[in-house]
């Protein structure tokens, strides 16, 4: 298993505006050189936290999602991150993981956010999956999944756990210490890239992603504003610590269902 870099993506984003949006992300990965295995971009990063789904979904094979196949061909990473996608005679909040081969698998939201009436307008994904990346199992969640352990439970099933979000700045004490939990209580490295500025509702966002170790210790915080970072996770570290310290072996069973 071999060390894993890992890229985040911290912005702020046009209102309702995924040309623009895309234009955006594309003119600082561009000129962003630094090699990296992983890219990971917030929450509905081509229009904000937007219930007009019906105006901005895209297909499958839509632009958003092309232009992350793309990316990720040329950089020679995966470009992960979530969009509005039109499933058919539904809604979703989905998290795209493009792979450079032109792949591309999914996560859908599960927890849809009440206070904001997402419910209404989109379906929540039932699968939890975990995808394979040079060797490392990654489990990925969006924003409001933060506050539900029992779907994130490290089930020995993956080593990196992430969120992408549009977190608001208010509750921002939550993110922070709910992602610094996820990492200890899992035993795994736990990633959250959240976006900053205002949105078209006059929301306020403060960003704070970081990159958390399987301590609950910072490897990265992202600075205040637009901020863009790699990171090495180490693998050795991380499964030297498991050894020293098997706690997983003594974890309740349980099945979601």
């Amino acid at each position: 298993m071999q060390d894993l870099k890992v890229t985040v993506l911290q912005t702020s984003l046009f209102w309702e505006d995924p040309a623009k949006n895309l234009e955006h992300f594309d003119r600082k990965l561009s000129l962003y050189t630094v090699d990296t295995d992983l890219i990971i971009l917030p929450e509905m990063f081509t229009t904000g936290f937007t219930m007009a789904a019906g105006t901005f979904a895209e297909p499958m094979d839509g632009n958003s999602v092309g232009w992350m196949s793309n990316m990720a061909q040329s950089k020679d990473a995966v470009v992960t991150g979530s969009l509005i996608i039109n499933a058919g005679d539904k809604f979703v909040n989905r998290l795209i993981w493009a792979r450079p081969d032109g792949s591309v698998e999914y996560y859908d939201k599960r927890h849809l956010f009440r206070l904001a009436k997402e419910e209404e307008t989109y379906s929540g994904g039932t699968d939890r999956p975990v995808f394979q990346w040079r060797d490392w199992r990654i489990c990925p969640q969006v924003c409001y999944d933060l506050r539900f352990p029992v779907w994130s439970r490290n089930r020995e099933d993956y080593e990196l756990l992430f969120y992408v979000a549009n977190w608001p700045e208010r509750r921002n004490y939550a993110w922070k210490n709910l992602l610094v939990a996820r990492a200890i209580e899992n035993q795994a490295y736990v990633i959250g890239v959240n976006r900053v500025g205002k949105d078209g509702k006059d929301i306020s966002y403060s960003g704070d992603s970081a990159i958390i170790d399987y301590k609950g210790e910072y490897l990265y915080q992202c600075d205040p504003g637009e901020d863009l970072a790699t990171v090495r996770l180490s693998a050795s570290k991380l499964l030297e610590f498991k050894e020293s310290y098997p706690f997983f072996r003594d974890a309740d069973p349980f099945k979601i269902t």
